[in-house]
C-alpha cells in the first residue's frame, strides 16, 4: 500500500525562534531523515514553503485566495509518501521520521498525519 504523510507544525512557535536555532534543529533532523530513507520505502519526501494559495470554483470561475482556510496556527510543513504493508507498518515507518524523534518537536507542535492513498501514479 502507498501512504501519504503530512507533517504539521505551529508556525507562531517556530517563527518566534531565531533562524540560527531553527537551522540547528534542521541539522539535528538529518540523521533521522537518513535512517528514514534507509528503509528503502520512501517514494517522495518534500519540505513545503509557507506561502499558500487556495483555488476554488465559485460561480463558474476559479477563485484564488491566500490560504489557509482556517484560522489555525498549524501548517503543513512537509509531505512524504512511502510504501508499507498496512497501517501498523506505516505508523512504524513514520515513527522514524524526525517529526516524532526530536524532543523539540513537542515545543513546535510537530505531528504527522498518515493517510492511505487509493490512487498513485508515478511516470518513472
Amino acid at each position: 500500500m502507498i501512504f501519504l504523510c503530512m507533517g504539521y507544525f505551529n508556525s507562531e512557535k517556530m517563527d518566534a525562534r531565531p533562524s540560527a536555532e531553527i537551522e540547528a534543529v534542521m541539522e539535528e533532523c538529518q540523521p533521522h531523515t537518513e535512517k528514514f530513507y534507509e528503509t528503502g520505502k520512501v517514494l517522495l519526501d518534500a519540505g513545503l514553503e509557507s506561502e499558500i494559495k487556495n483555488l476554488r470554483r465559485v460561480d463558474g470561475k476559479v477563485m484564488v485566495t491566500d490560504g489557509p482556510f482556517t484560522e489555525s496556527k498549524e501548517l503543513i510543513g512537509s509531505i512524504f509518501i512511502f510504501e508499507a504493508e498496512n497501517m501498523d507498518e506505516a505508523i512504524e515507518l513514520a515513527s522514524i521520521h524526525p517529526t516524532t524523534q526530536l524532543n523539540i518537536g513537542e515545543e513546535f507542535g510537530w505531528r504527522i498525519e498518515i493517510r492511505p492513498v487509493h490512487y498513485f501514479k508515478n511516470d518513472k
